[in-house]
């Protein structure tokens, strides 16, 4: 965050701090920031405003925006890097509660959110499973100019939102370690020196109640205090057949305070808390195989894919003991900036803490007999700090810093299942019948009263991790001409990490008893059962703490090349490296995977042409990624139980496009238009099951894009009433040898997975001058698109359990608000 004016130039601050760049799928004016500079009114419009030419000059502010806190102009058109900004505004026009809520609009980028607590980000073909507190992202997200190291404290809901900036293409100099596929900067509004506030209400279908206010509250000439609070509730779209129990809905509440000081001329400090609380249903899984009401019925073994149900109207049937998804988030910042005049000093000092518990169910179904959840539990603490100085001369602008992060995380990955799913298991995976169930029988035929089903089991691995990571860096633009520039970074990161393992020994205490019970009266010989007395599931290492500690270090430099054609007309070219730290898998016991680089060649023109009112921008790229890290499930685990989930490493490689066009044919009617295309594939690459992968894709789809219209009519009921629609593509999924069983790609002739995916928003908005108050009508999905988003297949091989996930249907809202 900038929290002072700085002697850097215009080219720097957008280089190192991100400012306001306008790269979007809405309209321009929704991309400037709501404290914008007007633009210059020298055309006329009628009562309507439309038919009025647009005038050249305003076309210029398609490469203008003035940020917020500073109140600095910058042209996006001077920037050498490839990003888009998502403002305010755009938040506002799509009603989006979280990025994921609308990263279909930014092509290039895909955020897989059916689980908040336990997201996964995906940028220009490069993602990482989400496979706990061992890894990374290679998508870095920064809240403030802070890393959010761990998932499950990345997504949280949008509250008092500045812009949000994604970077794409390696950020290791600039943003650090994890950000080898581009980074994700997150910028809140800071408190100023103007009484304000604003409250918002939205109702809409599935029960949604959406309510958000804030006030910046001026304390005296050199303080101000900004709160504000957000909360997001709705029913749920998809209900149990069974219980009527609703998922799919949000119960999340967050709330911000931020504190400005302005010490002395020289001298701001900014304090913030956030704190964000989430309890809600998780995930539903949609079982694939038809079943009759009798819950002791078990599913057909092996499943036949031929006689799948469709998810997309299939009944739902969940029964998980305890399931939800909850989260709570408290982080605090402390920013402090000093000019001494030749230089310019900013410390950023931060404490993130974050706990999160997601169980819910995994086999689809609702009977005892193949019942199956999983809960992922994780603890986390993190502190960050920075020191960096900046100046500028004629020779060069620059900007130096240290880093230094420290995190302590826990987490708990368990299993639960009961033993009339082990009988289950023992029949279909070991092939010995159903001991347990005819044991059981032959004891009440003898009239005794033990049984050995219906007891609970339950298997975790816990893991506890320390890492530290220690950085130092430097970026400098190198002015060679008035019209050519050199800039040069360098990195140093040096990642240290300690991470354990403790398999438990399972857990099945009213089971032990029963078979004490039966061994004691001499009713069955001791070690009969002695095969349920040992994990069927997590298997390696039991009762015995494994440990591992790694150090890696790495250099990430860049290097870019800008020349300005003319005073409009600017192309660039640039070698970029990135890098995410090694780590380990959380359910994989002793494993340890080596850190990913990528190298990155880009080249690109940014162009504006005032008289036709028209932008256009578009780059090129390649890149090589060594060591690439995924979660993949393993199908030779049935033999020891489940099936897990390993880290599977790869090469690749992608060449890529990327287009935007901003064109304003008149004053009131603005067309943007945002596309992507990406041939990833595999350079080497050997699938869980040994298939080689080596020259197939890696699943990005080719293309993606974004196109949004907008038009205004001035003079409506003494207001102005908008009208924007927004259409956005993703391709299909580009399928591999492996692509079927890892479920996201087509594995039954009942229903498509990886299709090609759209969606259509609308929003027709009325607002008084000033925005003082306002109403609207929005939808999402307008056109009520509905896709299969993938299979989970981890209790296929020996449940015969397979379940999907769908996406959302429609949702729509009526919103009002005030501001004042």
């Amino acid at each position: 965050m900038n929290i002072r004016p700085r002697p850097l130039s215009v080219c720097l601050h957008r280089l190192l701090l991100g400012s306001t760049l306008m790269l979007g799928a809405l309209p321009a004016e929704s991309w400037a920031s709501d404290d914008a500079a007007p633009a210059p009114q020298q055309g006329t419009s009628n009562a309507q405003g439309g038919g009025t030419t647009a005038d050249p000059e305003k076309a210029k502010l398609l490469g203008n925006i003035t940020v917020t806190a500073q109140s600095r102009t910058q042209e996006v058109q001077s920037v050498p890097i490839p990003l888009q900004i998502v403002t305010a505004k755009q938040i506002d026009t799509l009603a989006a509660t979280d990025l994921s809520k609308m990263d279909i609009f930014v092509p290039g980028l895909d955020i897989g959110a059916s689980q908040p607590t336990q997201p996964t980000y995906s940028l220009r073909g490069i993602s990482t499973s989400n496979f706990g507190i061992g890894t990374e992202s290679a998508v870095g997200v920064y809240v403030n100019g802070v890393y959010a190291a761990r998932s499950g404290g990345s997504l949280l809901a949008f509250n008092d939102i500045a812009r949000i900036e994604v970077l794409k293409g390696p950020q290791g100099t600039l943003f650090g370690r994890n950000a080898a596929a581009g980074a994700i900067s997150i910028v809140t509004n800071e408190p100023t020196d103007k009484f304000e506030g604003h409250a918002r209400v939205r109702i809409g279908n599935d029960g949604l109640k959406y309510a958000d206010a804030l006030v910046n509250i001026p304390l005296n000439k050199d303080m101000a205090l900004r709160l504000s609070v957000v909360d997001n509730q709705s029913d749920g779209w998809i209900k149990d057949a069974a219980t009527g129990k609703k998922y799919g809905g949000d119960n999340d509440w967050g709330t911000r305070a931020v504190f400005r000081w302005n010490v002395g001329d020289n001298t701001r400090v900014l304090l913030s808390w956030d704190h964000e609380k989430l309890n809600q249903a998780p995930e539903p899984a949609i079982g694939l195989i038809p079943l009759s009401n009798d819950t002791n019925e078990r599913a057909p073994f092996p499943a036949d894919p031929a006689n799948y149900l469709n998810p997309l109207h299939a009944p739902l049937y969940n029964d998980a003991i305890g399931a939800r998804e909850s989260r709570r988030f408290d982080g605090v910042t402390l920013q402090v900036d000093h000019s001494f005049g030749w230089a310019d000093f900013v410390s950023t000092t931060a404490w993130r803490g974050f706990d999160t518990f997601n169980l819910g169910d995994y086999d689809g179904t609702n009977h005892v007999v193949t019942y199956l959840d999983t809960a992922n539990i994780e603890h986390n603490n993190s502190w960050y700090q920075e020191f960096k100085l900046s100046g500028n001369n004629d020779l060069m602008d620059w900007v130096a810093g240290v880093s230094y992060y420290q995190e302590q995380a826990r987490q708990t990955s368990e299993t639960d299942t009961n033993t009339n799913t082990v009988d289950t298991l023992a029949n279909n995976a070991f092939g010995v019948g159903t001991p347990l169930t005819d044991i059981t029988n032959m004891l009440a035929a003898a009239g005794l009263p033990f049984t050995l089903l219906g007891d609970p089991w339950k298997e975790a691995i816990s893991n506890d991790g320390n890492f530290k990571a220690y950085a130092a860096f430097g970026d400098v633009i190198w002015h060679v001409s008035d019209k050519f520039d050199i800039t040069t970074g360098l990195r140093y990161t040096r990642d240290e990490k300690e991470f354990s393992w403790y398999n438990m020994p399972r857990s099945a205490p009213a089971f032990d008893a029963a078979v004490a019970g039966l061994y004691g009266l001499g009713i069955l010989p001791p070690g009969t059962l002695d095969a349920f007395q040992q994990n069927l599931i997590f298997t390696t290492s039991v009762g015995t703490p494994v440990y591992a500690s790694n150090t890696w270090n790495n250099w990430s430099p860049r290097v870019v090349a800008s020349y300005k054609f003319t005073p409009d007309v600017m192309g660039y070219a640039s070698v970029t490296r990135g890098y995410k730290a090694g780590g380990y898998n959380s359910v994989q016991v002793g494993s340890t995977f080596q850190p990913e680089k990528v190298t990155n060649y880009e080249a690109g023109i940014k162009s504006l042409f005032p008289e036709q009112n028209l932008l256009i921008n578009g780059s090129v790229y390649y890149y090589r990624y060594d060591n690439m890290q995924s979660l993949a499930l393993d199908p030779n685990s049935p033999a020891t139980g489940l099936p897990i989930y390993i880290v599977n490493s790869s090469d690749q490689e992608a060449k890529g496009l990327e287009l935007e066009a901003q064109w304003q044919p008149i004053d009131s009617f603005r067309v943007n238009f945002l596309s992507a295309y990406i041939d990833a594939k595999y350079r080497k690459a050997i699938a869980p099951d040994g298939v080689d992968l080596t020259g197939q894709p890696t699943g990005a789809p080719y293309f993606s894009g974004a196109l949004s219209l907008s038009y205004m009519w001035h003079g409506v009921a003494n207001g102005d009433l908008e009208f924007d629609l927004s259409q956005a593509y993703r391709g299909p999924s580009r399928c591999n040898d492996d692509s079927k069983y890892q479920g996201s790609c087509d594995l039954t002739p009942n229903f498509k997975i990886g299709t090609s995916t759209q969606r259509t928003d609308a929003r027709i908005d009325w607002h008084a001058p000033g925005d003082r108050w306002g109403v609207a009508l929005y939808g999402s999905n307008i056109l009520n698109k509905r896709y299969v988003t993938g299979v989970n297949n981890i209790s296929t091989s020996v449940l015969g359990t397979p379940f999907a996930s769908i996406s959302p249907p429609r949702t729509w809202g009526l919103e009002l608000r005030a501001k004042f």
